[in-house]
């Protein structure tokens, strides 16, 4: 299943916009993204799609799994020549940073049914030096993949002239442990734009532990 870009693009560019590049102050809360319905006075808000994947030490990875949790999602391959790799060392800088803090997880979506077995995640896992509970490597059915990572608001696309086959946004999402998207960093390869992302890990920890 190949979804359409330039559809995906748009709204994750207003996503985006939305949630502003620059840190909160301390006493602010990160806004909830994506559409949201009014009625009766009562707002329901957009939340990540219902996900039924696999990790690298093969346990099932939901919504169930997740659940109370915070979590940094973003999507990948173990093969990507590009950026993957550069994405990877930022979100370690992340993991690092947060180490501490057992609510905040991690989901790595791997858009390459074919070659992401749970042993080559599981290989790359170990690589990374990552804890296996708090950071999950994960893959699925091919079409259950791309309607997760759309629904996470990432963009993943096969494409024969792209790096490694695939064409995809080096972003890292946000979730709230009630499953909205709360801030988006939009270049996950780089350092500043990390760096300016991390206050609002920070601010959320403190909103959903202080609540």
């Amino acid at each position: 299943m190949i979804h359409n870009k330039s559809w995906i693009g748009l709204f994750f560019t207003a996503l985006i916009a939305f949630s502003g590049c620059g840190e909160q102050k301390k006493d602010q809360r990160l806004p909830i993204l994506g559409r949201h319905d009014i009625q009766n006075g009562d707002t329901t808000y957009h939340t990540v799609p219902d996900f039924n994947l696999v990790d690298q030490k093969g346990r099932k990875v939901s919504k169930q799994s997740m659940k109370g949790k915070i979590f940094l999602v973003d999507d990948f391959f173990t093969s990507c020549p590009t950026i993957c790799p550069k994405v990877k060392q930022q979100e370690l800088r992340i993991y690092d940073r947060f180490r501490e803090d057992s609510i905040l997880h991690f989901l790595s979506i791997s858009i390459d049914h074919r070659r992401d077995s749970v042993p080559v995640l599981l290989d790359y896992a170990n690589k990374l030096g990552i804890d296996n509970d708090r950071w999950h490597l994960s893959t699925g059915d091919k079409d259950h993949i791309y309607d997760i990572v759309e629904g996470f608001f990432l963009i993943a696309l096969e494409a024969e002239d792209a790096p490694g086959g695939f064409d995809h946004s080096g972003a890292l999402i946000l979730v709230d442990d009630q499953f909205r998207i709360r801030a988006v960093c939009s270049d996950g390869t780089d350092k500043e734009t990390v760096d300016a992302f991390m206050p609002k890990i920070q601010l959320l920890i403190d909103e959903v532990e202080g609540s």
